[in-house]
């Protein structure tokens, strides 16, 4: 599932920037802590719709505030120090510039849960609701979790961007997303060949594996066998073993979580599992989501047909590649 795959990758940016805000701070090297507050600043006008500027352009070393959003009537302090110390002394500043607006502050490096259930000294004339105005990375990735996979997908693109590529893109790459390099070069909307497999033996292997949901992924995209097993002839041109990885990869990922899964619940797992080794992969180069979730449906179904994941019923002949 994508969103399983660009919530990880969020998750592990952030928490490995928070990181290392925390541990070049105890070195006083605070070069991170500067960008971080443009970094925010930027995430939180994608994630919630402000339009928050930083202070410290016009104004360098402005007490308290960070960040202001004059449409929105937002005062916002980003800082590495979570304490009640720490968000009273911004609070209790001469902030009778902002009258009206809201105080925000965003722990960049901590966890801010306990700053939410005390009580603060504020400013008159300043709202300020801990519950809701004390941000930290679990409170922003919650709300980041609940978009719509279109809006998660530009913020994964925009960390992309700002924080770097996954872990694994500056790895190794894998024969699996070769493969799917490939198949993003072809016209899937033209007419396939027959498959091997006969239409009997998959009907017996969908029935006899209790496969509902997927049944219909694999009749979509059974029709495709053919034309993978000649792009399977040519890749194994550039190489041994390269057909037979890929599919050794995908049985792999059915074979680790058949002990725990069955069914249509399995068989999901396993187009997850293979998203996600694809997106991890050094030599994967980026499609839309909607053309991934594509290829990837060809060669989990391809590796179903040609009884490489789940059981068979007798009938079933191996055309493995």
């Amino acid at each position: 599932m994508n969103r399983a795959i660009y919530s990880n990758y969020i998750e592990e940016k952030l928490a490995s920037l928070a990181s290392r805000v925390e541990a070049r701070g105890k070195l006083n090297l605070l070069e991170l802590h500067h960008h971080s507050e443009n970094f925010y600043m930027h995430l939180l006008n994608e994630l919630f719709g402000w339009q928050l500027q930083n202070l410290n352009v016009t104004k360098p070393n402005a007490e308290a505030i960070d960040l202001v959003d004059q449409k929105n009537q937002l005062i916002i302090q980003v800082s590495a120090t979570a304490t009640k110390r720490k968000i009273e002394s911004a609070l209790t500043k001469d902030l009778s510039a902002y009258s009206g607006y809201t105080f925000k502050f965003v722990s960049i490096s901590k966890d801010a849960g306990d700053l939410r259930k005390k009580t603060y000294r504020n400013h008159e004339g300043i709202a300020f609701d801990p519950q809701q105005d004390i941000l930290d990375i679990a409170s922003i990735l919650s709300n980041i979790n609940a978009l719509d996979i279109k809006r998660l997908e530009r913020i994964r693109t925009f960390i992309k961007k700002e924080l770097g590529s996954d872990v694994a893109e500056t790895g190794i790459g894998t024969n699996l997303a070769s493969i799917i390099n490939i198949l993003a070069e072809e016209d899937w909307d033209a007419r396939s060949g027959d498959y091997q497999c006969q239409p009997f033996v998959i009907e017996s292997k969908i029935d006899s594996n209790k496969l509902k949901i997927s049944a219909t992924i694999i009749d979509d995209y059974k029709i495709h066998h053919s034309r993978i097993d000649g792009i399977y002839a040519e890749f194994d041109k550039l190489g041994v073993n390269k057909s037979s990885s890929v599919l050794s990869s995908i049985q792999k990922e059915y074979l680790e979580n058949s002990q725990s899964l069955s069914d249509d619940a399995l068989f999901s797992k396993v187009i997850e599992r293979v998203l996600e080794k694809i997106h991890q992969s050094a030599n994967y180069v980026e499609i839309p989501l909607d053309e991934l979730d594509l290829c990837v449906n060809i060669l989990v179904v391809d590796a179903f047909i040609r009884c490489k994941i789940f059981e068979n019923p007798e009938e079933c002949i191996d055309v493995a590649a």
